[in-house]
């Protein structure tokens, strides 16, 4: 969409701010064409930056500046954003958790000591978190986990058990946890919430393989470790209430970003003009489906940045359309490239991230799109969400509902 008036005015004196401060070295290499990442090729100047975009406000725009945000409406926060990415000077995904999750966590439940000792971190890029919910025996169903926190005499919990699919959980300083505390109480009862620090004793983390190649994904132990009560994050036995809310705003962060889908659409339809594919009836019909839902998208989604009702589900509806249109978008993107798609060699391969191998972008980008209708939810999941809050369908029978969770668990 094209800026006018007043947002166009904003959007060049973002840009002027952003050129006057970026690593002039950072600067030269966007502008050159070059397609690596310069957040990766000097760690100080990119702290240095990261800081500056901090203190003005704009890695979280929207949020109020008392929380260190820059107080700015859906429009602005939305301008920034896309300076920020055209520049490739936003956060990394792997900040995904903590801005998106974490953050508006502890400005929702958290205590003035704990929104003081963690916000800046999460803000700046400083301190890396993941989140730590789902399980191998919990993932859909995420209130049967089992992971028990237990109370001890000395103001500590124990907690024990195992996570699993928790992003960058080797790179993370911190973790939101979600802890049973009371097996007696109905499944989404008695479950709490922690702020865990991941170096602390007993916590073990191992990375798991995707389909990609890559390895953002980990599996989480805990055994016997020792969280502090001043590290609870929300009431005992409300964590159920407090993981709602992050999830919430996962839904939302996850069709939120700059880009409308997670695979950009205007390079797919770059290459249908290159290859000739736009001559085809069929394709045609296929991309204008698409350049549709897109802009409906990103329609909704601006339109729902201004709303903040409670238990809105306006989240698992973008995330929804989100995750299967950036899907879509991969596979035509893979069909269009042809032969060079399936078939790469050293001048035409990427190499995502270091330690996984070599893979031509189309392969990667249909690979990667795969995990979209998984992560924060599966499409199922969104869906229930939405006939339920939305349609006002009733719940599908829970012969378990009320009963404790202890029970589910023997039976």
């Amino acid at each position: 969409m094209t800026d006018s008036g007043e947002l166009a005015d904003f959007r060049h004196e973002v840009e002027q701010w952003v050129r006057a401060t970026l690593p002039p070295k950072w600067l030269a290499a966007i502008e050159s064409g070059d397609p690596g990442d310069p957040a990766l090729t000097d760690p100080e100047a990119t702290r240095t930056w990261f800081e500056a975009v901090s203190r003005r406000g704009f890695t979280v725009p929207h949020w109020p500046p008392e929380y260190g945000g820059a107080g700015l409406d859906a429009e602005h926060g939305a301008v920034v954003r896309s300076v920020l990415a055209h520049y490739r000077a936003d956060l990394p995904i792997r900040h995904f958790v903590p801005i998106t999750l974490v953050g508006p966590g502890l400005i929702s439940w958290g205590t003035a000591e704990q929104r003081a000792r963690y916000l800046p971190g999460i803000i700046s890029g400083a301190d890396m978190w993941c989140q730590l919910f789902s399980e191998p025996g919990a993932g859909s169903d995420l209130a049967s986990l089992a992971t028990r926190a237990v109370a001890t005499d000395d103001g500590h919990w124990i907690v024990n058990g195992q996570k699993v699919w928790s992003s960058f959980a080797d790179q993370s300083r911190y973790g939101l946890l979600l802890a049973r505390t009371d097996p007696e109480r109905p499944k989404n009862a008695g479950i709490t919430c922690f702020l865990l620090d991941m170096r602390a004793p007993g916590v073990t983390v191992r990375p798991l393989r995707q389909l990609t190649g890559s390895e953002h994904f980990c599996e989480v132990f805990f055994d016997n470790v020792m969280v502090p009560d001043s590290a609870r994050l929300g009431p005992v036995h409300e964590g159920w209430r407090v993981a709602l809310s992050a999830l919430d705003a996962e839904r939302s962060g996850l069709s939120g970003g700059s880009e409308v889908a997670v695979v950009a659409l205007e390079p797919v339809l770059a290459l249908a003009r290159e290859t000739g594919g736009w001559q085809e009836e069929s394709m045609r019909d296929r991309l204008a489906a698409l350049i549709a839902t897109e802009r409906a998208l990103a329609l909704t989604t601006l339109r729902s940045r201004v709303r903040t009702k409670d238990s809105d589900a306006t989240g698992s509806i973008t995330k929804l359309v989100q995750s299967e249109l950036s899907q879509r978008i991969a596979e035509i993107r893979f069909e269009l490239a042809g032969p060079r798609a399936a078939y790469w060699d050293d001048t035409s391969a990427i190499v995502p991230e270091p330690g996984a191998e070599p893979v031509s972008a189309e392969a990667y980008a249909l690979l990667d799109s795969r995990r979209l209708t998984i992560a924060g939810g599966t499409s199922e999941i969104q869906r229930n969400i939405i006939a339920e809050r939305v349609l006002g369908l009733d719940r599908e029978p829970d012969p378990n509902r009320g009963r404790p969770w202890r029970e589910l668990r023997r039976g």
